[in-house]
């Protein structure tokens, strides 16, 4: 009969020969030494060195050659089809506020519903029509000024909304072509103001610009 009890040593060396391991059991006073340095500090079950998950370079992979942000021509879609949408929104809440406008004295009946929904009708695809038309303009400018030049900077957003204000009014004449030059000035320096006035402030936060 045996008489001598297995430590806590004993018992780990068992366990471990249980699961293949065989590997000698080490007491708190041996392990409190042994340094930790290069061991991960997330889990200590991941035998992982931590140094290979942080990532100093960008998530994507963009072709050789390729810009970090999108050109005029893969926005101009987007700014198409968001001027389309917003001039319909806009047109349905006009026509349907001159609809009721001028069919309150009539009463509730199927000519005055019919009545509103040919004005929202009418209102919603011209002013879808009439923003659809500047975005499109403003896209084709914009990009045939950044081939131009070839660079992409806030000078092409000022020059391509001063230039679609100018072909937008040139059916009015000359002054007409002036006043939609200044207000295509306007707009375009002031939306050129908005992305760049971070940059201004001395801020040190940076958004990401959509010309």
């Amino acid at each position: 009969m045996d008489n001598n009890p297995q430590g806590s040593s004993g018992t780990k060396s068992g366990l471990g020969g249980l699961f293949g391991g065989g590997a000698p059991g080490y007491s708190n006073t041996e392990l409190a030494g042994v340094p930790l340095t290069g061991m991960s500090p997330l889990s200590p079950y991941l035998n992982v060195d931590p140094r290979y998950l942080v990532q100093d370079t960008d998530e994507f992979i963009l072709p050789t050659g390729a810009n970090k942000t999108r050109g005029r021509f893969e926005l101009a879609f987007f700014t198409i089809g968001g001027s389309c949408m917003t001039g319909a929104a806009f047109g349905v809440v006009n026509g349907l506020r001159m609809g009721l406008k001028e069919t309150r004295d009539m009463a509730w009946s199927k000519p005055r519903n019919v009545q509103i929904i040919n004005m929202v009708t009418r209102q919603g695809a011209s002013w879808a029509n009439t923003l659809g038309s500047v975005a499109l303009l403003y896209s084709a400018c914009g990009v045939v000024i950044e081939k131009a030049r070839g660079v992409e900077d806030d000078v092409n957003t000022v020059a391509a909304g001063t230039l679609t204000g100018m072909l937008f009014k040139s059916a009015s004449g000359l002054k007409g072509v002036a006043r939609g030059g200044v207000v295509g000035l306007a707009l375009s320096g002031a939306y050129a103001l908005y992305n760049n006035w971070n940059h201004i402030t001395g801020s040190s936060s940076s958004s990401s610009r959509l010309y």
